[in-house]
């Protein structure tokens, strides 16, 4: 197996993009933590058209240009929606069924690869990341893992477009007061599984990062955070541009 890549045994949100592809339905994504309550993954919103996004990913969008790699791919919405408008798009996804999906839905350029994996390379204008794009880090000890990726796969001027949430208002009291054990693992850093019928994946490690801490990692790491817009609940659109 190539590093990072799911085992399709392992693999329940890419059993559930194939079966919504193939029926147009899927059974209960469901997804488990131990910060958590047991919550569920509408399938149908991993197929969205770009009018029926949310207005950061709809911005992400805009803001694409030149030869854009678009991570965690997942059913190839924002694929798709990027080569509507002419662009040059390269979807990865760890998920080999959601790849197979993303080519059986018209995306050009779907691969198989573990973003972390340096055997990966390529030049790109516009790295996308995007529903909770921030997540595939993992946790904050992997920032500078992730920005030196980022400068091996970026063209000189390029950027990231990422999303992400600040998880505060999970742990604000009533007075808008933090709730945290300050010796504590940072507050975004979350643990998930998923399960999809009688496939069960195996616990991954998901990060949400506030804005400043975001980019108090980049500055430390050669890269400028601006914060280009602000979703509904307490999410925002950040774009990362290498200092020149």
């Amino acid at each position: 197996m190539k590093q990072g890549l799911l085992e399709n045994e392992y693999d329940p949100m890419g059993a559930a993009i194939r079966d919504y592809y193939e029926t147009g339905r899927a059974g209960r994504l469901c997804v488990f933590s131990s910060q958590f309550d047991e919550d569920e993954m509408p399938v149908a919103t991993l197929f969205r058209k770009e009018d029926e996004m949310p207005y950061i990913e709809r911005k992400a969008l805009e803001l694409c240009s030149g030869s854009v790699l678009d991570v965690g791919g997942g059913a190839g919405c924002h694929s798709l929606a990027l080569q509507d408008r002419g662009l040059d798009v390269t979807a990865v996804d760890i998920s080999k069924l959601s790849v197979e999906v993303m080519e059986r839905r018209g995306v050009k350029k779907a691969l198989a690869v573990d973003l972390f994996d340096e055997s990966f390379v390529g030049c790109y204008d516009t790295v996308l990341m995007l529903m909770n794009g921030s997540g595939v880090v993992g946790r904050l000890e992997r920032m500078p893992l992730f920005f030196r990726r980022m400068k091996q796969l970026l063209s000189p001027r390029g950027c990231v477009l990422m999303d992400s949430s600040d998880l505060r208002y999970v742990f604000e009291d009533e007075d808008g007061c933090m709730d945290i054990d300050l010796n504590a693992a940072y507050y975004g850093e979350v643990d998930f599984r998923m399960q999809y019928k009688q496939i069960k994946g195996r616990s991954f490690d998901w990060l949400y990062v506030d804005f400043d801490t975001l980019s108090y990692y980049a500055a430390e790491n050669g890269f400028k955070a601006e914060r280009i817009a602000d979703g509904s609940h307490y999410d925002y659109l950040a774009r990362l541009t290498m200092n020149q």
